[in-house]
C-alpha cells in the first residue's frame, strides 16, 4: 500500500462523515516525519470523535492497518491521528483558525481541497 492511497481513502471517509474544508497536503521533500497531511474541520466534539472513528475504521478495513497513534481529544478541538506516513488533523473551527497548519506548510502541494 502506498501512503497516497491511504491518504485518499481517509479523505473519502472524512467526506462521507461530512467533515468540512478537507485538505490533502503533499509533504514529500518538505517534512521528515510524514509524507501527507489530511486536515479537516468538525463542527462539534461529537463529530470530531466520529471523524476519528471513521478514519480508524477505514484504515483497518481497507488497508489492514492496526490502531494509529491518536493524540489530543475532541474537547480540546484537535485530534491528531498518526499512521506514520499519513497524519490526519481533525480540528474544531476555532483551533483550525488558531494553528493555521496550511499556512505553516505553505510550500506543500495541495492535492485535494473539498469545501
Amino acid at each position: 500500500m502506498k501512503p497516497i492511497d491511504l491518504a485518499r481513502s481517509l479523505v473519502d471517509a472524512l467526506e462521507e462523515k461530512k467533515a468540512e474544508d478537507i485538505v490533502l497536503l503533499d509533504l514529500n521533500g518538505l517534512c521528515s516525519f510524514a509524507d501527507y497531511f489530511v486536515i479537516c474541520t468538525g463542527t462539534s466534539e461529537r463529530q470530531l470523535d466520529a471523524l476519528a472513528d471513521a478514519v480508524e475504521a477505514t484504515a483497518r478495513k481497507k488497508h489492514r492497518l492496526k490502531g494509529p497513534r491518536v493524540q489530543g481529544h475532541a474537547g480540546g478541538g484537535w485530534l491528531l491521528i498518526d499512521f506514520g506516513d499519513v497524519i490526519v488533523h481533525a480540528f474544531s473551527t476555532e483551533q483550525r483558525r488558531r494553528y493555521k497548519l496550511e499556512e505553516f506548510w505553505h510550500n506543500a502541494r495541495t492535492l485535494v481541497r473539498i469545501q
